[in-house]
Parts: structure tokens; sequence; C-alpha cells
């Protein structure tokens, strides 16, 4: 049974380690930027991943020091990994400048062969 307004997959997870295996896998897909899993788990990281790069343009582009410096701090909060914010913020965001949205691509693999679940390959556009 479906219940309204409940956002976010479980991924058969306690909290805590779906926390950690949603920032591991943007961490990922940030420095190969591209990186196979399930549809599940992608269709998860992309949300984060979209909102950290929009961190990445805001901060980058903000006339003002003090916002710069906070989006920076939300996207270390987001992802506590300072080599991966240092890359959204110098290289990606620069590249994604123009763009308003729609940073990644989920590309459907099929079936896993040992237990058929349905693997994705996600990637930044």
């Amino acid at each position: 049974m479906a219940s309204h307004r409940v956002a976010g997959r479980k991924l058969s997870r306690y909290r805590d380690q779906r926390v950690a295996l949603l920032r591991g896998l943007v961490a990922e897909l940030i420095i190969h930027e591209r990186i196979t899993t399930t549809l599940a788990k992608a269709k998860e990281t992309r949300m984060l991943a979209e909102k950290l790069i929009t961190h990445g343009k805001k901060g980058n582009f903000a006339n003002d020091a003090i916002i710069r410096l906070h989006h920076r701090r939300l996207a270390m909060a987001q992802v506590p990994n300072t080599g991966v914010v240092k890359k959204v913020f110098d290289d990606v965001s620069v590249r994604y400048a123009e763009r308003a949205g729609g940073y990644t691509r989920i590309l459907k693999l099929g079936p896993r062969n040992g237990d058929a679940a349905e693997m994705a390959i996600i990637e930044l556009v």
C-alpha cells in the first residue's frame, strides 16, 4: 500500500546506512562521472547529485562571499569529502553554468544475472 507525501526510497537499509551509501555513490559519480548501480539507487543518487551541483553553481556565481561560503558549507554537509566538493565547485559547476538543471542521465541496462535486479548507468551529461 503506497502512502502519500513520502519521499525517497528506503533501499532495504537503516537510515544511517542509507545516507552513507548515497553519499558514497554521489562522491563516486562526481569523481568518475559515470557509475553502474541498481536503478533504484541511481534514481536516489540523481536527486542528491543534482542538488550538489546546484549548490556548486550558486556558490560559484554568487557576488557575495558569504553566499559562496554558505553554499560550499551546504555541499560539505551533503557530501563530506573535500576533494569531491572542490571538483564540483571548480570543474562541474563551470561546465553546467548555462544549463538549468538536468545534469545527470540514467540509462537502463536490464536485469543483473545474480538476482535480476534492474541495473542502470548514471552519468553526468
